[in-house]
């Protein structure tokens, strides 16, 4: 890379390294690139490197030597968005912190409809798994099998099912955040009715990374659908679409709720 290295921040550079192994940190620009690289091919950035922790544990260890060493920090789920939200477009000392090792649904309750799982897991493994357990994960978008749990909570993804069950943000029921001092907020909650205290997790959905790093979530559960009918439908106005949406959200069965 192009970019200058004062002793600080080499010094963190190998404090990384250290901590995360060679498994956890990329350096070569052929093993970064894709990682640097918008998804539409149209932009590269610069990075001292890639850390890719294997555990919130290490999430927090990179963070807190990235803070102390004045590095600049891009989190990255499945790195599928079109704004270049997920990868470094500023030259100063900065590296990509990818999610992607992260991988593991913690813990899945069919009873409770409720499912725990990390950042980095693809919200098509999480759909499957729901699935499985007769249970339906409602996000749905057309990047279900690379997004990620982490990247579609940090931008408040929406997908094609936002009508019936609303965007991502109204999937959650906790959340587990790395804050920038390296501090781990533990709020994995899988309880509806809790009225005690701040909702934290709502400042961190949408916040694109910025106010910290999503490491894990609670999220709830719907009934899986038994029937599914598909319709196509003709309507002569907008005012027309909009009574027909009306009178099928009214047809439609269980309401949009936790």
């Amino acid at each position: 890379m192009n970019i200058h290295t004062p002793a600080p921040v080499a010094e963190a550079i190998g404090q990384l390294k250290q901590t995360l192994g060679p498994k956890g940190w990329l350096e070569e620009e052929s093993d970064t690139l894709k990682y640097r690289s918008d998804w539409r091919g149209g932009h590269i950035g610069e990075a001292l490197g890639v850390a890719r922790p294997g555990s919130t544990d290490a999430v927090s260890a990179v963070v807190r030597i990235c803070h102390g060493a004045g590095i600049a920090i891009t989190p990255q789920g499945g790195n599928t968005g079109l704004v270049l939200g997920s990868i470094p477009t500023e030259r100063r000392p900065s590296i990509v912190l990818s999610l992607d090792r992260m991988t593991t649904i913690r813990s899945l309750d069919a009873d409770n409809f409720a499912l725990v799982a990390e950042a980095g897991c693809i919200i098509k493994q999480v759909q499957n798994a729901a699935a499985e357990v007769g249970r339906l994960y409602p996000l749905s978008l057309a990047s279900e099998g690379s997004s990620t749990v982490g990247g579609t909570l940090s931008t408040n993804a929406g997908g094609n099912n936002t009508i019936r069950f609303g965007n991502a943000r109204e999937q959650v029921l906790g959340l587990e955040v790395v804050l920038a001092d390296g501090t781990v907020i533990d709020g994995l909650n899988t309880l509806r009715k809790n009225n005690t205290g701040y909702d934290l997790k709502q400042l961190f959905i949408g916040a694109e990374g910025t106010l910290g790093v999503i490491t894990a979530a609670a999220m709830r559960l719907m009934p899986l659908p038994r029937v599914r009918e598909t319709a196509l439908l003709a309507v002569p106005d907008p005012e027309a679409a909009q009574t027909l949406l009306a009178r099928a959200r009214e047809l439609s069965g269980f309401p949009r709720a936790h």
